[in-house]
C-alpha cells in the first residue's frame, strides 16, 4: 500500500507536535522512521493507523489516493505487545476470526505462522505466562495474520533481547519481500535500520529533516542535524 502524505499538522493546543510538509511511502517498500525522542515519530505512526487524527493537511492511502482509512488492511505493533487474556493460538487467530474466516483456514494460518516464528510448541500456552520476546512474536504473528497491505511497527524490539530481535526482523524483510507489504517502522537502533530498511526518515521536532535511501541517508547525511543524530550528538 503506497502512503502520500501532504502537509500534515498536528497540534495539542497551542503546541506543535508534528509538521510534514511532504512524505511518501512507496508500495512495497520498508521505511524506517528514527529521530529523538518526542520528535514526533508515533504521532505520525498514530495518524496513518487512524488512532489519531491530524489537525490538518492531507493523508492519501493507495494508487488511487483515497481519503478513506482502510483499517481492515492495516495493522501495527507496539512496543508493549498488547495480547488477549487467552492462549497464544487464539491471539493470533483473533483477526481472521473476525474477518469470517473458516476455522481450517484459520488453523492453517496460525500454524504457518507459529511455524516460521518459532512458537510451534507454545501454541497452547497462555500469552501471560510467555516471556517479553515471546509475547512480542505473537504480537507480529497475529499482525501478519490476516495478511495486511500495510505493516507499522512502533519500535517492536526496544524491550526483546538481541537473539529474538534478529528472528523478527527477519520476518519483516520476508513478509516484505514475498508479500510485498509495506512497511514503517520507527527504530532507534540505528545499526536495525542499516540492517533491514530499504528508506529512513528523520524526524526533529515534528519536522521532516531528511529522507532517502537507507545505504546512503546513515551513511552521507546532507543535513547536519541528520549528521549530528547519527554521531549520537544531542539535539535540541
Amino acid at each position: 500500500m503506497k502512503i502520500k502524505i501532504e502537509k500534515i499538522k498536528k497540534t495539542y493546543g497551542e503546541r506543535t507536535v508534528l509538521d510534514i510538509e511532504e512524505l511518501s511511502v512507496e508500495e512495497g517498500s520498508l521505511l524506517g522512521v528514527i529521530g529523538p525522542n518526542g520528535a514526533g515519530k508515533s504521532t505520525l505512526l498514530n495518524i496513518i493507523a487512524g488512532i489519531e487524527r491530524q489537525t490538518e493537511g492531507k493523508l492519501y492511502y493507495g494508487e488511487n489516493r483515497s481519503e478513506t482509512i482502510p483499517y481492515r488492511e492495516i495493522t501495527m505493533v507496539f512496543q508493549s505487545p498488547y495480547l488477549l487474556h487467552t492462549t497464544a493460538e487464539k491471539n493470533i487467530a483473533y483477526p481472521l476470526k473476525l474477518r469470517g474466516w473458516q476455522d481450517a483456514a484459520i488453523n492453517k494460518r496460525v500454524e504457518e505462522l507459529t511455524e516460521e516464528l518459532g512458537l510451534a510448541r507454545l501454541r497452547k500456552q497462555k500469552a501471560w505466562t510467555l516471556s517479553s520476546g515471546e509475547m512480542q512474536k505473537v504480537a507480529l504473528a497475529r499482525a501478519l495474520s490476516f495478511r495486511p497491505k500495510l505493516l507499522l511497527l512502533d519500535e517492536p524490539t526496544a524491550n526483546i533481547d538481541p537473539a529474538t530481535t534478529g528472528e523478527l526482523e527477519r520476518m519483516m524483510t520476508k513478509i516484505n519481500e514475498r508479500e510485498g507489504t509495506t512497511i514503517i517502522i520507527i527504530t532507534h537502533n540505528l545499526s536495525q535500520a542499516k540492517r533491514i530498511c530499504q528508506n529512513t526518515a528523520l524526524l526533529h521536532n515534528g519536522k521532516l529533516v531528511e529522507a532517502g535511501p537507507a545505504s546512503v541517508l546513515l551513511k552521507q547525511p546532507k543535513d547536519p542535524i541528520t549528521q549530528a543524530f547519527i554521531n549520537g550528538e544531542l539535539l535540541i
